[in-house]
C-alpha cells in the first residue's frame, strides 16, 4: 500500500493537494462559465454544488478504473514473488484510490457548502450509495480492462476514445429530467446516469430522481466484476508476459 501511495502521488505533499485542487479548479472553471450565460443552474441556485454533485461521482469512477486497469502492468515487480497474486494488487489500487477520492470528495463538498453557505441537508445513506456504485463501477471496469488491454491491444485505444464523450452524456452538465424522452431511453442505460442522479437526490430534498435504479448499477457491476476476475483466474500468468 505505502508502495502505491508513493507512486501513484509522489512522496510530497504536492502530490497529494493536487488530487484535491484538479477537481475543484474543475467545478470553479465549470462554475464560473456557465454562471456568464446562464441565470442559474438546471437545479437548485448554485451552480458549483451542481456541478460538484455530478463531476465528483464521474471523477471517482474514472480515477478508479483508469488505476486497475494498469494493475497488472504497474505491479509486475510485486507479483512475481508467490504470495503476491493479482487480486492483492488490485484490492491494492482499489482501496487505497477510494480511500484518496473520497477525502477528495468530502473535503471539495464540504468547502462548498462551507464557502457558500448552503442551507443543505444531505441524504447521508443516499451520499454513500452513490460513492459506492462509483467506485464499484470503476473496480468492475478497470478489472475487465486489464484482461481486454492484455489480450485485444487495440481497445486501449478504442477505450480511451469511447470514454471521452462520457463526460457529455453522464448528466453532469444538466439533469436527466431536462432532456427528451428519446434520448432518455437511451442514456438511461448508462450506469453513470443513475450514479449522478443519486448524488443529487442526496443534496438535493426537492429533487426526486425517480429513474435511478441502483440494482440496475449493481447488477451491471457484478456481470463485469465476475466476467473479469473469471478469466483473470485463468490467463492471469499469460497476461503478465504479454503486459
Amino acid at each position: 500500500m505505502m508502495r502505491e501511495m508513493s507512486t501513484s502521488y509522489g512522496r510530497s505533499a504536492g502530490g497529494y493537494l493536487w488530487v484535491i485542487l484538479e477537481p475543484a479548479a474543475g467545478i470553479a472553471l465549470m462554475s464560473i462559465a456557465f454562471g456568464l450565460f446562464l441565470k442559474s443552474p438546471p437545479l437548485g441556485e448554485n451552480f458549483a454544488l451542481f456541478y460538484a454533485t455530478g463531476l465528483l461521482p464521474f471523477v471517482i469512477y474514472t480515477e478508479i478504473s483508469g488505476k486497475v486497469s494498469q494493475t497488472i502492468r504497474f505491479s509486475r515487480p510485486l507479483l512475481i514473488y508467490p504470495k503476491v497474486t493479482f487480486i492483492d494488487a488490485v484490492f491494492a489500487r482499489f482501496v487505497l484510490n477510494l480511500w484518496a477520492q473520497a477525502i477528495v470528495f468530502c473535503v471539495v463538498m464540504s468547502g462548498i457548502i462551507w464557502f457558500f453557505d448552503l442551507g443543505v441537508s444531505p441524504n447521508f445513506a443516499a451520499v454513500g450509495m452513490s460513492v459506492f456504485l462509483a467506485a464499484f463501477l470503476g473496480l468492475s471496469v478497470g478489472t475487465l480492462n486489464i484482461l481486454l488491454f492484455a489480450f485485444v491491444p487495440v481497445w486501449e485505444r478504442v477505450w480511451s476514445v469511447i470514454n471521452r464523450p462520457m463526460l457529455l452524456i453522464s448528466c453532469i452538465f444538466y439533469t436527466y429530467d431536462g432532456l427528451p424522452e428519446s434520448i432518455r431511453d437511451i442514456i438511461w442505460f448508462n450506469p453513470i446516469v443513475h450514479v449522478v442522479g443519486l448524488m443529487r437526490h442526496a443534496l438535493y430534498s426537492e429533487y426526486g430522481a425517480h429513474y435511478v435504479s441502483p440494482g440496475y448499477v449493481f447488477l451491471c457491476c457484478i456481470l463485469l466484476w465476475s466476467f473479469g476476475i473469471y478469466f483473470l483466474r485463468l490467463y492471469h500468468k499469460k497476461i503478465m508476459n504479454e503486459l
